[in-house]
Protein backbone atom coordinates (compact mmCIF):
# COMPACT_ATOMS: atom_id res chain seq x y z
CA UNK A 1 0.00 0.00 0.00
CA UNK A 2 1.21 3.54 -1.09
CA UNK A 3 1.22 6.39 1.08
CA UNK A 4 0.80 9.94 0.89
CA UNK A 5 4.25 12.22 2.31
CA UNK A 6 2.96 13.31 5.58
CA UNK A 7 4.49 15.56 7.90
CA UNK A 8 3.74 16.54 11.31
CA UNK A 9 4.88 19.94 13.06
CA UNK A 10 5.59 19.75 16.66
CA UNK A 11 6.88 21.86 19.35
CA UNK A 12 10.15 21.30 20.15
CA UNK A 13 10.10 19.16 23.34
CA UNK A 14 7.35 17.47 22.38
CA UNK A 15 5.33 19.12 25.59
CA UNK A 16 1.72 19.66 23.86
CA UNK A 17 -0.89 17.40 24.36
CA UNK A 18 -2.81 18.70 20.75
CA UNK A 19 0.72 17.12 19.03
CA UNK A 20 0.41 14.55 20.69
CA UNK A 21 -3.49 13.73 20.09
CA UNK A 22 -2.58 14.24 16.08
CA UNK A 23 0.40 11.69 16.56
CA UNK A 24 -1.70 9.10 18.09
CA UNK A 25 -3.85 9.61 15.63
CA UNK A 26 -1.12 8.91 12.59
CA UNK A 27 -0.10 5.74 14.88
CA UNK A 28 -3.48 4.70 14.68
CA UNK A 29 -4.02 4.60 11.70
CA UNK A 30 -0.74 2.98 10.83
CA UNK A 31 0.07 5.94 8.60
CA UNK A 32 4.25 6.50 8.27
CA UNK A 33 5.19 9.93 8.98
CA UNK A 34 8.06 12.66 9.03
CA UNK A 35 8.24 14.66 12.26
CA UNK A 36 9.39 18.25 12.33
CA UNK A 37 9.89 20.73 15.66
CA UNK A 38 9.07 24.29 15.90
CA UNK A 39 11.11 26.20 18.73
CA UNK A 40 8.31 27.77 20.43
CA UNK A 41 10.69 29.16 22.99
CA UNK A 42 12.45 31.10 20.16
CA UNK A 43 9.00 32.15 18.62
CA UNK A 44 9.69 30.33 15.77
CA UNK A 45 6.02 29.60 15.16
CA UNK A 46 5.83 33.19 14.31
CA UNK A 47 8.62 33.47 12.10
CA UNK A 48 7.43 33.94 7.75
CA UNK A 49 8.42 30.63 7.26
CA UNK A 50 6.01 28.52 9.00
CA UNK A 51 3.47 30.90 8.68
CA UNK A 52 3.66 30.00 5.31
CA UNK A 53 3.12 26.50 6.31
CA UNK A 54 0.07 26.63 8.94
CA UNK A 55 -2.63 29.28 9.43
CA UNK A 56 -2.83 30.05 12.33
CA UNK A 57 0.73 29.62 13.54
CA UNK A 58 -0.12 27.15 16.21
CA UNK A 59 1.26 23.25 16.52
CA UNK A 60 0.32 20.61 15.48
CA UNK A 61 0.25 21.36 11.50
CA UNK A 62 -0.20 18.71 9.42
CA UNK A 63 1.21 18.27 5.78
CA UNK A 64 -0.48 15.55 3.09
CA UNK A 65 1.20 15.86 0.28
CA UNK A 66 0.49 19.55 -0.71
CA UNK A 67 -2.46 19.76 1.89
CA UNK A 68 -1.40 21.68 5.15
CA UNK A 69 -4.08 21.90 8.07
CA UNK A 70 -3.91 23.17 11.90
CA UNK A 71 -5.74 22.76 14.28
CA UNK A 72 -5.98 19.01 16.62
CA UNK A 73 -9.59 18.14 16.50
CA UNK A 74 -10.05 19.11 12.66
CA UNK A 75 -6.57 17.05 11.43
CA UNK A 76 -8.22 14.35 13.55
CA UNK A 77 -11.26 14.49 11.58
CA UNK A 78 -9.68 14.75 8.59
CA UNK A 79 -7.41 12.00 8.97
CA UNK A 80 -10.62 10.23 9.55
CA UNK A 81 -12.27 11.28 6.46
CA UNK A 82 -8.99 10.78 4.21
CA UNK A 83 -8.05 7.56 5.51
CA UNK A 84 -11.62 5.84 6.52
CA UNK A 85 -12.28 2.27 7.85
CA UNK A 86 -12.34 -0.34 7.05
CA UNK A 87 -9.05 -0.04 5.35
CA UNK A 88 -7.41 2.03 8.19
CA UNK A 89 -8.42 2.05 11.84
CA UNK A 90 -11.40 3.93 13.07
CA UNK A 91 -10.56 7.16 15.69
CA UNK A 92 -14.45 7.92 15.99
CA UNK A 93 -17.23 5.47 16.75
CA UNK A 94 -19.03 3.96 14.60
CA UNK A 95 -22.47 5.15 15.77
CA UNK A 96 -23.31 8.43 15.03
CA UNK A 97 -24.60 10.05 18.16
CA UNK A 98 -21.11 8.41 19.56
CA UNK A 99 -19.41 10.49 17.32
CA UNK A 100 -21.06 13.40 18.08
CA UNK A 101 -20.35 13.16 21.50
CA UNK A 102 -16.67 12.05 21.06
CA UNK A 103 -16.39 15.56 19.19
CA UNK A 104 -18.19 17.23 21.83
CA UNK A 105 -15.97 16.11 24.48
CA UNK A 106 -12.95 17.14 22.38
CA UNK A 107 -14.15 20.31 22.02
CA UNK A 108 -14.81 20.71 25.41
CA UNK A 109 -11.55 19.75 26.52
CA UNK A 110 -10.08 22.05 24.42
CA UNK A 111 -12.12 25.44 25.11
CA UNK A 112 -12.28 24.54 29.17
CA UNK A 113 -10.59 23.45 32.26
CA UNK A 114 -7.93 26.47 32.04
CA UNK A 115 -7.74 25.86 35.86
CA UNK A 116 -6.14 22.76 35.54
CA UNK A 117 -4.13 23.48 32.46
CA UNK A 118 -2.44 26.32 34.39
CA UNK A 119 -2.07 24.55 37.85
CA UNK A 120 -1.08 21.45 36.62
CA UNK A 121 0.66 22.44 33.08
CA UNK A 122 2.29 19.60 30.43
CA UNK A 123 5.29 19.23 32.20
CA UNK A 124 3.35 17.26 35.00
CA UNK A 125 2.45 14.92 31.81
CA UNK A 126 5.90 14.54 30.13
CA UNK A 127 8.31 16.00 32.77
CA UNK A 128 7.25 14.69 36.39
CA UNK A 129 6.75 18.12 37.40
CA UNK A 130 5.60 18.62 41.15
CA UNK A 131 3.54 22.29 41.62
CA UNK A 132 1.44 23.54 45.00
CA UNK A 133 -1.54 22.11 45.30
CA UNK A 134 -4.49 23.15 43.29
CA UNK A 135 -5.95 25.94 43.90
CA UNK A 136 -10.33 26.95 44.92
CA UNK A 137 -10.60 27.89 41.21
CA UNK A 138 -8.14 24.69 40.80
CA UNK A 139 -9.94 22.12 42.55
CA UNK A 140 -13.57 23.41 41.35
CA UNK A 141 -12.43 22.74 37.66
CA UNK A 142 -11.04 19.15 38.70
CA UNK A 143 -14.61 18.47 40.33
CA UNK A 144 -16.19 19.70 37.35
CA UNK A 145 -13.71 17.10 35.08
CA UNK A 146 -14.01 14.23 37.75
CA UNK A 147 -18.76 14.81 37.44
CA UNK A 148 -17.74 14.50 33.75
CA UNK A 149 -15.83 11.81 33.48
CA UNK A 150 -18.29 9.61 35.83
CA UNK A 151 -20.96 10.41 34.02
CA UNK A 152 -19.29 9.75 30.69
CA UNK A 153 -17.62 6.28 31.61
CA UNK A 154 -19.89 3.58 31.43
CA UNK A 155 -19.20 0.93 34.58
CA UNK A 156 -17.21 -1.68 34.00
CA UNK A 157 -15.81 -0.07 30.62
CA UNK A 158 -12.19 0.93 29.97
CA UNK A 159 -13.31 3.47 26.82
CA UNK A 160 -15.95 5.84 26.43
CA UNK A 161 -17.57 4.44 23.78
CA UNK A 162 -17.38 0.84 24.16
CA UNK A 163 -14.43 1.04 21.67
CA UNK A 164 -11.03 3.30 21.56
CA UNK A 165 -11.66 6.80 19.95
CA UNK A 166 -9.10 9.73 20.20
CA UNK A 167 -11.51 10.92 22.63
CA UNK A 168 -10.28 8.42 25.08
CA UNK A 169 -6.83 9.88 24.51
CA UNK A 170 -7.84 13.22 24.90
CA UNK A 171 -9.84 12.56 28.07
CA UNK A 172 -6.86 10.92 29.57
CA UNK A 173 -4.83 13.70 29.04
CA UNK A 174 -6.80 16.30 30.86
CA UNK A 175 -7.23 13.37 33.62
CA UNK A 176 -3.82 12.83 33.88
CA UNK A 177 -2.58 16.31 34.88
CA UNK A 178 -4.48 15.22 38.29
CA UNK A 179 -3.54 11.74 38.29
CA UNK A 180 0.40 11.87 37.55
CA UNK A 181 0.81 14.60 40.32
CA UNK A 182 -0.52 12.83 42.36
CA UNK A 183 -4.07 14.55 42.97
CA UNK A 184 -7.11 12.04 44.35
CA UNK A 185 -9.42 10.71 41.74
CA UNK A 186 -12.03 8.19 42.02
CA UNK A 187 -10.18 4.51 41.87
CA UNK A 188 -12.00 3.57 38.44
CA UNK A 189 -11.57 7.23 36.69
CA UNK A 190 -7.84 6.84 37.79
CA UNK A 191 -7.91 3.26 36.05
CA UNK A 192 -9.29 4.75 32.92
CA UNK A 193 -6.73 7.26 32.80
CA UNK A 194 -3.86 4.87 33.07
CA UNK A 195 -5.13 2.29 31.11
CA UNK A 196 -5.40 4.70 28.23
CA UNK A 197 -1.76 6.03 29.35
CA UNK A 198 -0.59 2.16 28.51
CA UNK A 199 -2.28 2.40 24.73
CA UNK A 200 0.63 1.66 22.24
CA UNK A 201 0.10 4.56 20.10
CA UNK A 202 0.30 7.04 23.61
CA UNK A 203 3.56 5.22 24.73
CA UNK A 204 5.13 5.78 21.13
CA UNK A 205 4.62 9.42 22.38
CA UNK A 206 5.91 9.40 25.46
CA UNK A 207 8.97 7.44 24.05
CA UNK A 208 9.79 10.66 21.71
CA UNK A 209 9.27 12.88 24.64
CA UNK A 210 11.88 11.07 26.81
CA UNK A 211 14.62 11.53 24.05
CA UNK A 212 14.46 14.91 25.11
CA UNK A 213 14.28 14.96 28.84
Amino acid sequence: MSHPNIILWSDANYFSPYVMSVYVALSEKGLPFALKRIDLAREEHHQQAYGEISLTQRVPTLQVDDFLLSESSAIAEYLEDRFPAPEYERLYPRDREKRARARELQAWLRSDFMPIRQQRPTEVLFAGARLAPLDEAGQASAERLIAAAERLLPAGQQNLFGEWTIADTDFAVMLNRLALHGDTLPQRIADYANFQWQRASVQLWLAESAKLA
